[in-house]
This record gives structure tokens, sequence and C-alpha cells, in this order.
């Protein structure tokens, strides 16, 4: 671990990009082959009331929680400096960000990490729903919408420091109830994962459904990976310090897409890019492998507006949440964040609303 944690600081662009590649492909063909996809749970909960998939899902995120907390009690990564645990919680933003960016998904046929496993399997569809996104994302981080994101932002976002809380996270609000800062980290983390575990291995079932097993478990180690490798990466004193992060896909789509068209200037790709093309990349050698891989274009024009209003929606939604089902429902609520739990309840209650008015609709 030592060796490894040297080689990461001293070469943090080149570990940043093969470990981005390598997390991402496993990711890619891991949920290629179990069919991990958090709409997909949804939809099969909706409309057959078949919880295995949404099983994978709680379990998933229950091992993000515990890694993720074990990484930063022994000091490997200090989630504090994530984007997710700042000190103000921009309710509105994730509240219906999350709406939005879940009805999104249903529309487009898939979350984005879904889309991206679609894309690497040949799927034109997917491409077309990235491409939308990413560019809705970048204009709501810094372009045309941006104006709007920030007016939300400034006009409901609770400001925590005058409550003399640190940062949003359940544990450092425990503590300011007066429990011990490590009692608090470990209440907090129980609170959330011990629901979740008893969902997955009760109610829905993942013992009977190996694949699913398989696919929570994976998932979850592979968040708690990502945030293991950026977190060793990190230098406060580096000319561009490296904030911890692990899988997400609204961003780093519209970043992966910002490399391949000015890569001279940009150097290696870092993370979030370099995580997106090892998801394409690991989709696309596991459905040739499994003879899935095969071109799929639109069906109709129906088909393809709403695969593009799902992009839109995805796409800023995604940034007004913070994040998608991977990275607030897995990466984001792993640190505890209470945005991060706005955003995942939104997100489903988006799904939901989005399902029923294709029922009546198709």
């Amino acid at each position: 671990m030592q060796a490894l944690a040297a080689f990461i600081a001293g070469s943090p662009d080149i570990a940043m990009t093969a470990g981005g590649l390598l997390i991402g492909a496993l990711f890619g063909s891991l949920a290629q082959q179990t069919n991990y996809c958090t709409m997909g749970a949804i939809s099969d909960w909706r409309l057959s009331g078949n919880l295995n998939r949404l099983g994978a899902v709680a379990l998933a995120a229950a091992v993000a929680i515990l890694g993720a907390q074990a990484l930063d009690a022994y000091g490997v990564t200090d989630l504090s400096k994530s984007i997710y645990l700042s000190p103000r919680i921009n309710w509105l933003g994730a509240l219906a960000g999350g709406i939005i960016f879940g009805a999104g998904m249903v529309y487009a046929g898939g979350c984005p990490s879904r889309t991206l496993i679609r894309a690497g399997g040949g799927d034109m569809r997917g491409v077309f729903s990235l491409a939308v996104m990413a560019i809705t994302a970048y204009a709501t981080i810094s372009g045309v919408l941006s104006g709007l994101r920030v007016g939300i932002d400034s006009a409901t976002a609770i400001d925590l420091k005058r409550h003399a809380a640190t940062s949003q996270g359940l544990d450092d609000l425990l503590a300011l109830a007066g429990l011990q800062p490590e009692r608090a980290r470990w209440s907090a983390a129980l609170l959330t994962a011990v629901p979740l575990l008893a969902f997955a291995f009760g109610k829905a079932g993942v013992l009977a459904a190996p694949r699913n097993l398989v696919a929570g478990v994976a998932v979850g180690g592979l968040a708690v990976a990502g945030w293991a490798l950026t977190g060793m990466a990190v230098d406060d004193f580096a000319v561009v310090p490296v904030q911890p992060a692990s899988l997400s896909f609204v961003k780093p789509v519209g970043d992966a897409i910002d490399w391949l068209e000015r890569s001279t200037a940009l150097g290696l790709p870092g993370f979030g890019a370099a995580s997106v093309f090892g998801v394409v990349a690991g989709a696309l050698v596991s459905s040739w492998m499994s003879g899935t891989a095969r071109l799929a274009g639109f069906a109709d024009r129906g088909d393809v507006l709403r695969h593009l209003l799902g992009g839109i929606a995805m796409g800023f939604g995604g940034v007004m949440a913070l994040g998608c089902t991977i990275g607030q429902g897995v990466t984001g609520i792993s640190t505890l964040a209470v945005q991060s739990l706005i955003a995942c309840s939104a997100i489903v209650l988006g799904a939901v609303l989005a399902l029923k008015r294709l029922e009546r609709d198709l």
C-alpha cells in the first residue's frame, strides 16, 4: 500500500488516467454483464413489483458508505475536501434537479452510466443522448444556463456555517449534538447503511440472485476504489491540486468530450474523463465477447424526441443535483452528505413520475 501511495503521489497525472481507465473499464464490463441499472431497477419495481435489481442498487450504496467512511477514518481519503461536503445545502437544486434528472433518464432509456454502456455496445441513441447531456451540463455549469443555477443556489441554499457546522455531512451534524466525532461518523454511517442492507438482503432478496449480489458489492467497491485512488493523489501544495472524487457520469462525460477536442492543450485526461473512456471500452469488450454488440438506431421521430429531451434533462438536472444515479446514489451518498440524500430521493421520484407518464403515452 505504501509503494502504491508513493507512486500515486509522485505521478498523480499518470495515476489518475490509468486508475480512471481501469476502474471505469471494470465498471463498464461488470454493469454490462450483470445488467446493473438504477433506472431499470426502478422500472422493474414499478411495472412488475420485482425488487431484485433495486436490491443491487441499495447494496452498492451501502458498500460505498461503509468503505468510504473507513477510508476517511484511516486517513486514506479526506472526504471533507470533496464537492459533496460543502457547508451549503442547495436543497432546491438537489430536489428539483433530482426530479428533472430522474425523469430524463427514463426518457433517455437509462441513466448516464447505462447510456455509456449502451453506447459501448453500439447503440447510437446512447451516443446522441450523451452528447446532448454533455452540452447541456456545460451550459448549466458555465454557459447560458449557469445564471439560473447560481440564482437558485443563492436564493435557497442553507448556509450551515451560521449554525457552527463545518460541513453538511450527517456525522458533522450529529457531532454538533454532542457526539464524539468517530462515534458520530459510525452512527451516521450505520443509520444510512443498515436500512439499505436490510432492504437488499431482506425484501429485495439479493442472496437469491447472485448476479445482483455481485453487481451491488462490485459497484460499491469500485466507488470506494475511486475514493482511495484520488484521495492518495491529493497534494495541497500542487499547482493544480487533485480533489477527492469517485465515479460520476454527468460532468465527466462533458470533460471526456472536451479532452477529445483539446487533448494537446489539456495533457492526460483526469480521473473523471478517463473513467468515462474506461466504461465505454469495458462495455464494448464485454458486449463483443458475449455476442450482444450491434449497431442500433432510432425507431421513429418520437424516439429521437424522447432521447433529446432525456439528454437535456439529465444534463441540467444532473448538474443541479450535483450528480447522477452513480454520482449521487453511490459516490455522493457515501460521504453522508444531506444534499446527496435529498438528490437520491428526488431522482427516484422523478423516475417514477416519468414512468407513469410514459405508461399513459405509449
